[in-house]
């Protein structure tokens, strides 16, 4: 497995096209949840995937400070296939990421609360209420390097 880690700047055409067809067959069709998925701070973000058989088998974005928190931020946590690991190498990696180009000291995301154990294996503490998102019930959470 291929570990990628690009800016939105250094990504083909081929790249972005596959990126955005996974995000939307899991955030926009599989969850049906219509809402704007792709937006204009991934033009801000390193897209950060690993990659199998030139297929895309999980990917995370990373986010630097002052998009959408004060923080660094890690979001749109994908998995191509359920129960292989692929989501905690990914997310370990958008974590490790954070630290070696924004020499990241706290991270924020705005987990799904279904999600919450996960993240807190990776010792991200919930840090607001739960509120809903694209009628989905999230929650902020903290991680503190």
């Amino acid at each position: 497995m291929e570990l990628v880690i690009k800016h939105f700047s250094q990504l083909t055409p081929d790249e972005l096209l596959d990126i955005f067809k996974l995000r939307v067959s899991v955030f926009v069709v599989e969850q049906n949840c219509p809402y704007q998925e792709i937006d204009e701070a991934d033009r801000q973000a390193y897209h950060i995937y690993l990659k199998e058989d030139n297929k895309i088998q999980a990917y995370v974005r990373l986010l630097p400070p002052n998009v959408t928190f004060d923080t660094v931020a890690i979001g749109r946590v994908i998995s191509a296939k359920r129960g292989c690991r692929l989501g905690y190498e990914i997310f370990k990696s958008g974590i490790q990421a954070a630290q070696d180009i924004f020499d990241a000291k706290t991270i924020k995301i705005e987990a799904q609360t279904y999600a919450k154990g996960f993240y807190e294996k990776f010792g991200f503490k919930q840090s607001s209420e739960k509120f809903l998102e694209d009628g989905i019930e999230h929650i902020e959470m903290t991680l503190n390097l």
